[in-house]
């Protein structure tokens, strides 16, 4: 199974000088039953772009958590046995926890198939979407046009061997 592994870029360079993502239990977001009848659509590829997008959000609010952080997010997609990714039942259909996976332990960065970064002009609209989200969260629509004006960036795909000029 795809999962969909949200950071930050030192996040990155922690895992990258670790050799792994962890350690567990890790937060990740893939194609889920809950997901699945969210968006309402048999087409994989749709599906993934959905949960890599549910992880670029959980990306966002870790830098809105990391003030100093540089303004971009980060993804990394990663594949692991389909047992190893486990919904909380209780949560599936839950808003915020659709796509929503946890992983209990450590996964290799040699398991990455890619990594997914915000592009240089993403920054300015995600250091925004950062300082919104708290105001979005409690239902300011201003707030709330801000913080999507981030998702309006795709984010990049690079290649696990690129990870040194990320983060360098």
């Amino acid at each position: 199974m795809r999962v969909y592994v949200p950071t930050t870029l030192p996040g990155l360079a922690a895992v990258y000088a670790a050799g792994e993502l962890g350690p567990g239990p890790l937060t990740a977001y893939a194609v889920t039953p809950g997901l699945r009848e969210w968006y309402v659509s048999d087409d994989i590829e749709e599906l993934e772009y959905a949960a890599l997008n549910r992880a670029a959000s959980a990306s966002l609010r870790l830098l809105a958590g990391a003030p100093d952080t540089a303004r971009r997010r980060v993804v990394v997609a990663v594949d692991v046995p389909d047992q190893d990714a486990v919904a909380d039942p209780d949560r599936g259909l839950e808003a915020s926890a659709l796509g929503e996976v946890r992983i209990a332990s450590a996964v290799p960065l040699a398991k990455a198939a890619a990594v997914h970064v915000d592009a240089d002009d993403a920054e300015a609209d995600v250091a925004a979407a950062a300082a919104a989200l708290g105001a979005a969260d409690h239902g300011d629509d201003d707030a709330q046009f801000t913080v999507d004006g981030a998702e309006d960036h795709e984010l990049l795909w690079f290649g696990v061997q690129e990870t040194p000029n990320l983060i360098g």
